[in-house]
């Protein structure tokens, strides 16, 4: 449905986003059936005693014209019975309560599904939307990227490479020694995309109802919605979805709650419009080779099929960024066929010694800790030599300890040359 800034109030139009989801001005609008939507209305009435046509409109997210007509609907079946006015005023709203039929009638319903909330939106509301909010939307500048890196010392080189991987909205793969800020760069992400998308609460596919909005994942802006905008949808930020060696085939399909009959939606279709990171990519108990088979179709075509407990088979938008971050040479993850698919591939270093030299200068500040420069130089080259590479986290691990122990014995917090090497010791094994 389009809406016309011309319908406006005048001080609000230039603000309006385009691709807010406008409210249904009817049941038709809704996207679902009439009878799904009685059956919802039925079961948010089991919640109370009473309910007035404003709560319903509340409880389901829908206009109050058209809880209006569920409502003469469901007195129209002798379901509900009016039990007067909910005020003295007389323009209050008139109170229901199901009547020993229609509480039979939700009875019935909740054994047919046990989802009670707001009304889904159907599932090609769902797909317009993303199209509309498509992660391909947002420009990604080199003024954006470094701003999101902001606290990382990284070489000229690994930004340069890294700025037209996240513009692409595509796959990246992060590769290299451990300990060199790989995940730090993925979970950046979230710093580079400033627009918000909407998410709804629910997704309406062959009758039955898929979770979709997770106060987890999905960030709401906590913006008052405005009056026209369709209350089913959450204004949120670009989610970012982390997940390690945790992740299984299984997760990346529809879970389905036998007792309630109720979906929920993998974890990839919640990143939609956002960004996806595999983190530790290899260490899951999946082959990579088979995690990789798994996105061939959505990462090359941009769709992904989800399927019913039914047997029904539905087409969805796969629409983010993939980010996969791993310490294995690719060669060992996936044949050639397979890396062919991650579009991007980027080689994440070990600092050199100014870089390191840096990183341990920053945290220094921020820990408070007292850096004599010239010792972490000496300390550097006794213990970065032949095969023993500097990594961006030992920093960190030998300053915190550095300030633990001068803590600990009331000494002055001072990164010495002696205090380097006694936190070498505490830190890192001697083999």
């Amino acid at each position: 449905m389009q809406y016309s800034l011309d319908q406006d109030r005048e001080d609000f139009a230039p603000t309006l986003d385009p691709r807010m989801p406008i409210a249904a001005a009817s049941v038709e609008e809704t996207g679902l059936e009439l009878s799904f939507l009685l059956r919802l209305a039925a079961k948010c009435a089991t919640e109370q005693d009473t309910v007035t046509p404003s709560h319903l409109a509340e409880r389901m997210k829908l206009p109050k014209v058209v809880v209006n007509l569920l409502v003469k609907e469901l007195v129209k079946l002798a379901y509900f019975e009016a039990r007067g006015l909910a005020g003295d005023d007389v323009r209050s709203d008139i109170r229901y309560a199901l009547s020993m039929k229609g509480l039979e009638y939700a009875h019935v319903a909740s054994r047919q599904s046990s989802y009670v909330g707001p009304a889904p939106v159907s599932l090609d509301a769902f797909c317009g939307q993303l199209a509309l909010q498509s992660i391909h939307h947002e420009r990604v500048t080199h003024d954006l990227l470094i701003e999101s890196l902001e606290g990382l010392v990284l070489s000229p080189s690994l930004v340069e490479k890294l700025g037209p991987a996240m513009n692409s909205g595509q796959s990246i793969l992060l590769y290299g020694p451990p300990g060199n800020g790989k995940t730090s760069i993925a979970e950046r992400t979230s710093r580079l995309f400033r627009q918000t998308i909407w998410v709804p609460y629910a997704v309406e596919v062959g009758g039955y109802v898929i979770r979709f909005y997770d106060e987890a994942v999905h960030q709401s802006v906590g913006t008052v919605p405005y009056p026209k905008s369709d209350q089913r949808w959450v204004e949120c930020r670009r989610p970012v979805i982390k997940t390690g060696g945790e992740l299984t085939l299984d997760l990346l399909d529809l879970a389905f709650n036998e007792g309630s009959n109720v979906y929920e939606s993998p974890m990839h279709l919640k990143a939609s419009g956002g960004v996806f990171i595999i983190d530790d990519f290899g260490r899951q108990q999946v082959l990579p080779q088979a995690l990789i088979n798994r996105w061939i179709v959505p990462l090359e075509r941009g769709y992904d099929f989800l399927t019913l407990h039914t047997g029904k088979k539905f087409k969805v938008p796969f629409d983010e960024l993939v980010v996969f971050s791993t310490n294995i040479a690719p060669k060992d993850l996936s044949d050639e066929a397979g890396l062919r698919r991650l579009k991007y591939k980027i080689f994440v270093n070990t600092p050199s010694r100014a870089e390191y030299i840096r990183i341990f200068g920053t945290y220094a500040k921020n820990v408070a800790v007292e850096l004599r420069e010239r010792d972490l130089e000496l300390f550097y080259d006794r213990k970065y030599t032949g095969e023993s590479l500097a990594s961006c986290y030992h920093p960190k691990y030998l300053l915190d300890f550095i300030g633990s122990y001068c803590e600990f014995n009331a000494m002055p917090k001072v990164a010495s040359l002696e205090m380097l090497e006694r936190a070498w010791e505490g830190v890192f094994t001697l083999d």
